[in-house]
């Protein structure tokens, strides 16, 4: 019982931030019945826990294609998503196999961390916590991005970015905002203002 009492716990976590995350949520049912970023991430919770059992990697995989097929996001079952990971729009975002995310994490439509080698091991980005991903942006490689960094729209990220720092570009450059400008971080929605 405590398994499904945590399942539904995380489930509802994912309906609120989502509601709370995007203005245009009028409730919680509009969310379950009508986000695919959030369907996409249920899916993926699923396909996660079946790709940690052997017997179960090809139907983990399966279950992900016919999620990316419904949503147009496409999650690889062997990803570790952390908890409250918003996927606002979705159309055309990728999350590959070694890729992690922290918790608190917003991805925008048609973001992608992959990787840039064909090798096996760590080959896809590791975002902290509090993590904004602008729309079109591509994180590539095992590169790390820190707590709180935002990535702007249509940023290549191929370096490390520090904690809290806002990256813009091809290829992204790390841009400093002034504590006391009036664009702190906290106050931004969307990291291309920084542009």
């Amino acid at each position: 019982m405590p398994r499904v009492r945590r399942f539904l716990s995380v489930l509802r976590d994912d309906l609120e931030v989502a509601r709370l995350r995007d203005p245009a949520a009028r409730s919680l049912i509009e969310v379950a019945l009508g986000y695919p970023g959030v369907h996409a991430v249920w899916t993926y919770r699923l396909a996660h826990r079946m790709w940690r059992e052997p017997g179960l990697r090809l139907a983990a995989r399966l279950l992900a294609q016919a999620a990316r097929a419904a949503t147009g996001v496409e999650i690889h079952p062997g990803a570790r998503l952390g908890q409250r990971l918003f996927i606002d729009h979705g159309m055309g975002v990728v999350i590959g196999e070694t890729a992690e995310v922290g918790d608190d994490v917003v991805l925008f439509h048609g973001a992608t961390l992959g990787g840039k080698t064909m090798h096996h091991g760590k080959r896809h980005p590791t975002l902290g916590d509090g993590v904004v991903v602008g729309a079109g942006a591509k994180i590539l490689g095992p590169v790390w991005i820190g707590n709180g960094a935002q990535i702007g729209a249509n940023a290549v990220v191929i370096t490390d970015v520090p904690a809290g720092a806002v990256a813009v570009g091809v290829p992204a450059k790390i841009r400093t905002v002034s504590r006391d400008s009036p664009l702190i971080a906290a106050d931004v929605d969307d990291p291309a203002i920084y542009i």
